[in-house]
């Protein structure tokens, strides 16, 4: 009876795992997207940014790749240098980890970038 229990659990695992697939969900694109009209700043849209997506990963003392976004400085300089943008675009090692951010995130950080990296 638990041998015949057994063998429909593990027959239900194996096809649940053969039907898992990996969903491509098509974010847009951030050049479609209406223009941002406003001065984008580090303390008011960045920092969120960089702590809900940077931060666990290039913060404290030991920082992943030497990366520590967990300041403007380090974060402007970054951006300045192109290595932030060029990492999170990138689309065979992309940043974070996890999966390109949204088409309005990396927008926002696009215009923070043009609008010259203020602070405030």
């Amino acid at each position: 009876m638990y041998k015949n229990i057994f063998k429909i659990v593990l027959l239900a695992l194996v096809l649940g795992i053969q039907s898992c697939t990996t969903a491509v969900i098509d974010k847009g694109n951030k050049n479609t997207l209406p223009p941002i009209n406003k001065t984008v700043t580090y303390q008011t849209d960045i920092k969120s940014i960089m702590t809900n997506n940077c931060i666990t990963c290039h913060a404290g003392p030991a920082p992943n790749a030497g990366l520590d976004l967990s300041n403007y400085q380090n974060t402007r300089y970054s951006a300045a240098q192109g290595n932030l943008v060029a990492r999170m675009n990138s689309a065979t090692n992309p940043m974070p980890p996890s999966g390109t951010l949204s088409p309005q995130t990396l927008q926002i950080i696009d215009k923070w970038i043009i609008d010259n990296l203020p602070e405030n």
